[in-house]
């Protein structure tokens, strides 16, 4: 009720047992399951887009992640990747390194999140790691304001998914953009949590909701 996707991240598809099976239990509570950018990027830099796909298809998802966070990838081979994967699936692209001394400007930020979705990514997910101290944060956790603002100025707010896995910045997301803000990177058992967060029913975002 609460969770709209699960993510199977990184490389871990590939060693969880009876993946089939767990998949079908969050297909049949109407969860749709997908999996890492990174495992695409582990398929990719051995030149194993077939067998990436094939692997998918076994699995029976309509929905896959495309990223260039752990390898170096032209950002136009990413975008060709993007455009041939969303005729057949549909595709989130992740923008943002998973290296803390990779900075990439502001403007190139947004210039890629808008070049992913002409390309065909349905969502764009703005990377901040489960440590949530990189990308759209500072080293402290705290947000990156000057680069949320220009994401939040040039791109449309539906497109973009928020990584957000520490309490603070899920509230931070709600508060700036209100109760139904697109957040990932959330612990399975925090899902309701952070519903509590988005109606007002945490000290957190306690007057956030009130009756006017």
């Amino acid at each position: 009720e609460y969770i709209d996707f699960v993510k199977f991240g990184f490389g871990t598809s590939l060693i969880t047992p009876q993946l089939k099976e767990k998949i079908k239990v969050y297909r049949d509570a109407g969860i749709r399951p997908y999996l890492g950018g990174t495992l695409f990027e582990l398929f990719i830099i051995r030149n194993m887009y077939d067998d990436f796909v094939k692997f998918v298809d076994q699995l029976g998802l309509d929905l896959v992640e495309v990223s260039d966070g752990s390898m170096e990838m032209n950002h136009k081979v990413k975008c060709d990747y993007i455009t041939k994967l969303s005729k057949k699936f549909t595709v989130i692209s992740e923008v943002g390194s998973k290296q803390a001394d990779v900075h990439i400007p502001d403007d190139e930020w947004v210039a890629m999140m808008k070049t992913e979705i002409e390309a065909g990514s349905w969502k764009v997910i703005a990377e901040a790691r489960e440590s949530g101290n990189i990308g759209i944060y500072n080293k402290d956790n705290s947000a990156n304001l000057s680069l949320i603002d220009d994401i939040v100025k040039h791109i449309k707010i539906e497109n973009v998914l928020w990584e957000a896995p520490l309490k603070s910045q899920q509230a931070w997301f709600i508060q700036l953009l209100g109760a139904n803000v697109n957040l990932g990177n959330i612990a399975t058992n925090e899902a309701i949590s952070l519903e509590t967060l988005r109606l007002g029913l945490r000290g957190d975002t306690f007057f956030q909701f009130l009756p006017k």
